[in-house]
């Protein structure tokens, strides 16, 4: 749970465990600061997060801000 003084989640997002972001991330495939940020921070802005809410695929090559890196795929 998020409030008006700590934009921090309280918890990561309920997909962080599968999601293939915290693989790279142990991997070093991605920015401590990404993961911070969205995944455990506020994860509703997640460009991931928002298009498997809606039931969607997201490619693994897809950044939690919504850019494209190919080279995670």
């Amino acid at each position: 749970m998020k409030s008006k003084d700590n934009p921090m989640s309280t918890t990561p997002c309920k997909w962080y465990n599968i999601c293939p972001m915290k693989r790279f991330y142990e991997e070093g495939r991605v920015d401590k600061e990404l993961i911070e940020k969205y995944c455990l921070g506020d994860y509703e802005k997640c460009r991931r997060y928002q298009l498997v809410e809606k039931g969607k695929f997201c490619p693994d090559y897809v950044l939690p801000n919504g850019e494209i890196d190919r080279r995670l795929s």
